[in-house]
């Protein structure tokens, strides 16, 4: 089969319809040919632009933030356990057997309430002996105090007959020292019965003592004895058990000597207990400890504060991440401290890079003691331009603009650290559809 095909020339030739098939499908894939080259070299050179041309523009390596508006804290930050606030070890003061153990751990108890007994065995014996003896005494010194009265009425009889020479000098004066023993033995058995009371009342006391009451209301939270156990009180009172008032706890946290000297006494503090979800407790500081204590060289005071725990959520030995609230502000103009530079003084090199440093490696912040800071704000035709402003709290984060920026604003934080050489683009060959890098990296 043909089909006529005119020439340019105007002649007409029968040319088979497979062939000029095949004709216009080469003509088309050379359009597409074009068109993938076409596109392949404007996406070169865009890439060319982007990396050798577009990245000398200085704008495009800082780095920025926008201001904003919240709330900021400055603080110092500790660990530290918790106690109870008020705790008392209940100990028992006469040796024995443990006998009964009357309240278990967790147990809550009143003021009073008896709590455990030792056997009494012992005591009651002494406490019942100490009593037949001064029975005993008692009976003595009454037999000692007729004696003294009967030596009494002989003396005042021998008297008179020696107002009537009746009786000789010898017998008045036998009489007188009869009189005179019969009243110190009486004497002597009044002590012996002082004696024997003041020891009674210690073996009463002692025999009191087997039986231990809680000195305190609150909740047993240890038990260091157990039923049927010999306890030793010779030496040291042995403890039986721990009562605490869980209603109000006490925070021990343990404050480097860098950070104590922020901490005043009467600032507000709070803290957060692992798997608390976060949950703050507040309170105030209430003591800083004078003597530190030493830990791998590091100089650590005690600061305490107490915090009320009426449902008993909060645990002895719970340890707590604490914050002590140095300074404060709500609802405040927020800028990232890393915009902030110190406006040199007269005569002095100004930092025009952007960010804080610290030459001796201190805090930055200290730079802004002031109050007075430089950052650069980016415009609306895309450069920065430098403005002084105020600023009121910061922490490692963030300072507070009092005067001098908007929410809103954008400023400048630093700039981009600069990336790796890149290799010259190699030549174009003849046929090639596109110039390719011939080494280097990407960042």
């Amino acid at each position: 089969m043909t089909s006529d095909v005119e020439t340019p020339a105007g002649v007409k030739h029968n040319v088979p319809v497979g062939k000029l098939a095949h004709s216009r499908t080469a003509r088309l894939g050379m359009l597409a040919l074009v068109f993938i080259a076409l596109a392949l070299l404007a996406g070169g050179a865009y890439y060319a632009w982007r990396t050798w041309f577009a990245a000398g523009d200085p704008a495009n390596n800082l780095l920025t933030a926008v201001v904003t508006r919240g709330d900021i804290e400055d603080t110092v930050t500790a660990t530290g356990t918790l106690q109870p606030k008020d705790y008392v070890d209940v100990g028992t003061q006469v040796s024995g057997q443990l006998k009964h153990l009357l309240v278990d751990i967790g147990a809550n108890v009143e003021s009073g309430q008896l709590l455990a007994e030792i056997d009494s065995s012992v005591y009651q014996a002494k406490v019942d002996a100490d009593r037949a003896q001064l029975l005993n005494q008692r009976a003595q010194l009454a037999d000692r105090q007729a004696q003294l009265a009967l030596a009494e009425q002989q003396f005042v009889r021998q008297q008179n007959m020696a107002r009537d020479n009746a009786t000789s000098t010898e017998a008045v004066q036998s009489a007188e020292a009869a009189q005179q023993s019969a009243r110190a033995q009486v004497n002597s058995f009044k002590a012996q019965i002082q004696q024997t009371e003041s020891t009674l009342r210690g073996d009463v006391a002692n025999l009191g003592y087997t039986k231990i009451y809680a000195p305190m209301a609150g909740t047993v939270v240890s038990q260091m004895a157990k039923q049927g156990q010999t306890l030793n009180a010779n030496q040291q009172a042995p403890i039986i058990m721990r009562i605490a008032d869980l209603s109000t706890m006490t925070v021990q946290a343990q404050v480097s000597e860098a950070d104590v000297p922020k901490l005043r006494v009467g600032m507000d503090v709070y803290f957060t207990t692992l798997g608390g979800d976060n949950r703050r407790f507040y309170g105030k500081l209430r003591q800083i400890s004078p003597t530190p204590t030493i830990v791998n060289n590091v100089v650590l005071y005690d600061a305490l504060f107490d915090v009320p725990d009426p449902n008993q959520v909060l645990m002895t030995q719970m340890t707590a991440q604490v914050f002590f609230v140095v300074s404060s502000a709500k609802d405040a103009v927020l800028a990232p401290l890393p915009a902030l530079r110190p406006v040199a003084a007269k005569g002095e090199k100004r930092d025009t890079r952007g960010g804080t440093r610290s030459a001796n490696g201190t805090d930055p912040r200290t730079q802004f003691s002031k109050g007075r800071a430089r950052v650069s704000v980016m415009g609306s035709d895309g450069k920065a331009i430098d403005r002084d402003v105020q600023v009121g709290v910061m922490n490692r984060v963030a300072a507070q603009i009092t005067a001098g920026l908007e929410p809103g604003e954008t400023v400048v934080v630093g700039t981009k650290a600069p990336s790796a050489p890149r290799a010259k683009p190699a030549t174009a060959t003849s046929g090639s559809l596109s110039a390719q890098p011939s080494g280097g990296t990407r960042p």
